[in-house]
């Protein structure tokens, strides 16, 4: 089963702390508020934080079908995320890995 917008939004809600807010005109989602993940302005598009940018081209060399950037996210650890191509478990990690690479220290070791 594919993910959905829907999927996005329950699940970070289920992380600690965070908080729906709209960025650049579409569902975002923070911790702290520092944003964690936002939709896309493409429909079924989600945008989500890598640790590092070798996290970031590990991903997109992994699964090109999932992953992909623009020259927008160039330089930055961000990375696009074709929800139809990704099931809830996989949606779940990139959620919590997202939420861990922007949360607070407190919360992350809490």
């Amino acid at each position: 089963m594919t993910a959905t917008e829907s999927d996005v939004r329950q699940i970070a809600l289920e992380l600690p702390e965070t908080a729906e807010r709209t960025s650049y005109g579409t569902p975002g989602w923070r911790v702290a508020d520092k944003l964690f993940a936002r939709m896309h302005e493409d429909d079924g598009v989600l945008v989500v934080w890598c640790a590092d940018e070798g996290e970031k081209e590990a991903l997109l060399r992994s699964a090109p079908d999932r992953f992909f950037t623009t020259a927008h996210y160039d330089g930055h650890p961000m990375v696009l995320v074709r929800l139809a191509e990704v099931d809830k478990a996989e949606l779940r990690e990139l959620l919590t890995d997202s939420w861990r690479t922007r949360a607070p220290k407190r919360l992350v070791d809490g």
